[in-house]
This record gives C-alpha cells, structure tokens and sequence, in this order.
C-alpha cells in the first residue's frame, strides 16, 4: 500500500494500451499458426505439466513480477476477513462450476463434445492469469495471493471429484447423458507446483532477500519498477503462443468457435458483475471486490487444456472447447478491468484501498 499522502498510482502507458497490444497479439499468433508449417508441432513438442515448454515460461514470466509485489507480511489479514474467504469459496466451488454447467447445457445440447469440454473449464478455477487482471484494476495483490493459493489446495482436492460429479452424477440425477473424465490429483497438483509454486516462491524470495539487503523503500521505488514490466510482456508472449499453437483449429472452425464462445462470453460477464455486486454487499471495498470478482471469473484454461487433450485426444471436441476459452477470455475480462476502474466511485475510501487510484 502507498504511504498516507503519497500520490496514488495510475495506468502506465503500458497497461492503457494493453487492450490494442493484447488484441495484436491474439492476431499474430492467430496468423503464426495459421501459416507458419510446423508452428504447433514445435511449440508442443517440449512440455511442463502438459503445457507447452514455451508457453509455460510465458506464464512464469507473466506472473513473477506480480507475485513480487505481494506484501506477504500482510497476508495475515487477508485469511481473517472470514467474509471474502467464505465468498470466494463458494463463488469459486459453487457457483461457478454450476452456472458453467448449466450454461453448456443451454447452449450446446446438441454438441457434446463441446459441452462436456465447457464443464470440465467450469471446475478449472483460475490460478494464472487472474493475477495480472487483479493487478491491472489495482485489485488486493496480498488478497489475490491468498485466494489463488486457496484455489489451488481446492484444485488438488477436488478437482477429480467435481468432474466425476458434474459429467458423471449429475446429468443422471436430471435424466440426461453423462460423461466420464479420467485425471488423477497428481496431474493437478503438477499443473500447480509449476504454474502457481514457482513463481510465488520466487516472489517471496525476491521480496524477503531483497526487503533484507536494501530495505523496504528501495525494494518497491526501485526495483519493483524494474520488474513490472515484465508481467505484460510475459503476457503478450503468452498470448501470441497460445494463439499460434491452436490457431488452425480456430480459424478453421469460425461457427464452432462462435457457438462456443456465446456461454463463455454469458459465464464471464454473470460471474464478474454478480461476484462484484456480491463484494460490494458485503461491504468488501473496491479492492478486494475487484480481487473477489477476478478470481471467481476466470479459469485455469491451462489446465482445462491439459486435462481434456490427455483425457479426450488433441483434435477432440473436449480440447476445443478448451482453446477456444482463451480466445474469449483474454479481451473480456481486458474489457472488465476498464469496467472495475470505472465502478471506482461506488466504493468509501478505505484503508486497504490506499493503492487504488482515484477516478478520473
């Protein structure tokens, strides 16, 4: 958090033309793998924890920065604020696993490949991207370290058992067809380790080693500065990778990719503004709010993608349902951090928001 009286930060030149920057890079990647022979044999041939090798240092580089930032000696503050934790759980676990769910049912009753692919997105609860959105809309970086963490021990945990549930027991009980999903806990917790474990502990390293040496001041005035950059170039990396690996699929599907695409666009805007007006009813203020609702929106379709081409083959169904997540995704909740920045004046100043810079 700033110092009482500091100017609050605003949206770096980077982060406001990020929009245009992230949609270049949907573009290129889209092309690079539409004509670039080979592309998606190449990226895919090396991988970690069933992500490709070069995405996977994409999403590395995308979040160590971010994670950097995180002031882990406040932790203890986010944990008692029983209200946003018991919040997150059930957004998290409840709800968005069952509006997944019946949203794929809605739209796609005669494509079931496509659905059961929908579903098994709905229990990947996000652990990756969520935490450069949080940080674009000055959302509580310690509360989203918090949450994310959470959302990973659940992933491990339940995961499996949702899947068997929601494809499984589920469409039984409603007379409907079912399905079957075959991922064990340690293929998750693998996906974790890497993607959430690697960067936090350098994070946390980062921030403790350096604190120690040069002191708190110098850590977040002038090397913080140094890193922060490298969280949208990590992501514009990412994208253009993840685009390029799966871009002949979606260009050669465009009716397929839009009947898809209609419920993920319907899940990202009913989780983000009903997670919103939920943190605001509960008096959360914007910053954890913004947190609230950033995690409870976005999905893990990293390893959603893992799951359904292990579990399906790569060309199935299932998996495109999985690569076309990102495609929405990305610029939707680009379009929602602009959203929270403007629902700025519907929030009392607080403590906690110190950070948070005021509305234009």
């Amino acid at each position: 958090m700033t110092t009482t009286g500091a100017p609050a930060p605003r949206l770096s030149t980077t982060d406001r033309w990020l929009p245009v920057s992230i949609g270049a890079a949907m573009a290129v990647g889209l092309l690079a793998g539409r004509w670039v022979p080979g592309l998606g044999g190449l990226l895919g041939a090396v991988e970690i924890g069933g992500i490709s090798l070069p995405i996977a240092v994409g999403l590395l580089v995308m979040m160590y920065p971010v994670l950097a930032k995180v002031r882990y000696d406040q932790l203890g503050g986010v944990t008692g604020d029983r209200r946003l934790m018991v919040a997150s759980l059930a957004l998290n676990w409840l709800v968005g696993p069952a509006v997944m769910f019946a949203l794929a049912w809605l739209f796609l009753p005669d494509l079931p490949a496509y659905r059961t692919g929908l579903v098994v997105v709905g229990l990947a609860r996000c652990i990756a991207m969520v935490v450069i959105w949080n940080d674009l809309a000055f959302g509580d970086r310690e509360a989203a370290a918090v949450l994310v963490a959470v959302n990973s021990v659940f992933q491990v945990l339940a995961f499996a058992g949702l899947g068997w549930f929601s494809l499984s027991v589920l469409p039984g009980w409603l007379g409907l067809p079912s399905a079957e999903l075959d991922v064990s806990a340690w293929e998750i917790a693998r996906s974790v380790l890497v993607f959430l474990g690697v960067p936090l502990v350098a994070g946390y390293l980062t921030r403790r080693l350096g604190e120690r040496a040069r002191g708190r001041d110098w850590y977040e005035s002038r090397l913080l500065p140094r890193l922060g950059p490298w969280a949208p170039r990590g992501l514009l990396f990412t994208v253009v990778l993840l685009f390029a690996l799966q871009g002949r699929e979606i260009t050669d599907r465009p009716l397929d990719v839009a009947r898809i695409a209609l419920p993920l666009l319907v899940y990202f805007a009913v989780m983000w503004a009903g997670s919103f007006a939920v943190g605001r009813w509960l008096g959360l203020g914007y910053s954890r709010t913004t947190t609230l609702a950033f995690t409870a929106a976005g999905n893990n379709f990293e390893l959603a993608i893992a799951v359904t081409v292990a579990t399906f083959g790569a060309t199935s169904g299932e998996a495109m349902a999985g690569v076309v997540g990102p495609l929405v995704e990305v610029p939707v909740l680009v379009a929602l951090v602009h959203a929270a920045l403007a629902a700025r004046p519907w929030f009392p100043a607080r403590g906690e928001d110190a950070d948070v810079p005021p509305a234009p």
